[in-house]
């Protein structure tokens, strides 16, 4: 959702909110390797730009498959690029596994740093998914324009309904690269099927009293949940985490908050949450997490938490702040 400018008077909060903005720190580091990546013989090598790529494509595959998430645990991909390790860890795959919709942005100049494989497989997952795209404002979503000029949306997997194709996409290829276990990877897809549509389900029953409500989020990632589930976005920053807010564009969200009482402020634990709480305080809001699920952090790993954990944690957050 898109807030118009309302008055040309300079707010007093103009100046808590530049400093607030200009405080964001970069994206949390983390410690990540690649160690004992070598291919194995036997099974699909498959390398993965994403966690929930990674997530699925290691329940499908299970044992004949080997899967490498190239995103280190704690990393937000949108500021990741690869290395050189990367490439030549690339380069001994058999499937390539993006999600596309615009995500990668380095992907084509990846490409052609791989030494020649005929055989291998670069897929795109979100492939057949119905993408948002929207007119550009400047605020940050250059880095993912259409050919048409048009930002897209590349968060696909924040719905459990866009997830179902990806799953669908990502079974495709296991069957193109390794026929001979077809039978396993059809009963493996068919296993995390059933557990997507009945994540689905629960989303669609307990989100049908909230249809038409608006969340306020710090990164404009949810287009997808929204537009599945009946619930409008108004976002802090754009469809990157780091795009640069307007100070106007948060005297706005300030005054949606408080016209609209809204209840909560939601913020995601890989980017600083700086600009949220300054929001929150003017605004007495409880902030909240909702996780675009684009990658666990280190605590979230070691606890076990997973694609689907996660977005539990999101729908109780989310009946939470509009009730």
């Amino acid at each position: 959702m898109k807030i118009n400018p309302t008055s040309k008077k300079i707010h007093p909060l103009r100046s808590l909110i530049l400093l607030a903005a200009l405080a964001i720190p970069l994206v949390l580091s983390a410690c990540g390797n690649n160690n004992d990546l070598k291919p194995v013989e036997g099974k699909v090598n498959v390398v993965t730009t994403l966690y929930p790529l990674y997530y699925f494509a290691s329940e499908i595959g299970g044992e004949d498959a080997r899967v490498v998430n190239l995103v280190p645990t704690g990393v937000e991909p949108h500021d990741w690029t690869p290395k050189s390790r990367d490439i030549q860890i690339a380069s001994e795959a058999q499937m390539l596994l993006f999600n596309g919709a615009g995500l990668e942005g380095w992907k084509d100049g990846f490409l052609k740093g791989l030494n020649a494989n005929k055989s291998r497989l670069v897929v795109e997952a979100s492939q057949g998914i119905e993408l948002i795209r929207s007119e550009g404002d400047g605020h940050g979503a250059d880095e993912h324009a259409d050919e048409h000029g048009l930002n897209v949306d590349p968060h696909t997997w924040v719905s459990p309904k866009s997830a179902l194709k990806m799953a669908e996409n990502i079974r495709d290829a296991y069957v193109q690269a390794d026929p001979a276990h077809q039978a396993a990877f059809e009963s493996r897809y068919n296993t995390l099927r059933d557990k997507l549509q009945a994540l689905d389900q629960k989303f669609t029953a307990e989100l049908a009293p909230y249809k038409g409500r608006g969340i306020v989020v710090s990164h404009q990632a949810f287009g997808y949940l929204c537009r599945d589930y009946g619930l409008n976005q108004t976002a802090l920053m754009g469809l990157s985490p780091d795009a640069e807010p307007r100070s106007q564009d948060i005297v706005n969200i300030i005054q949606f908050v408080k016209e609209h009482q809204i209840k909560a402020i939601f913020f995601e634990e890989l980017v600083s949450n700086k600009l949220t709480e300054t929001v929150a305080k003017e605004t007495n809001a409880e902030m909240l997490v909702l996780n675009p699920v684009e990658g666990l952090t280190p605590e979230q790993e070691k606890a076990g938490d997973d694609y689907f954990s996660l977005m539990a944690k999101n729908l109780q957050n989310l009946k939470k702040a509009l009730q």
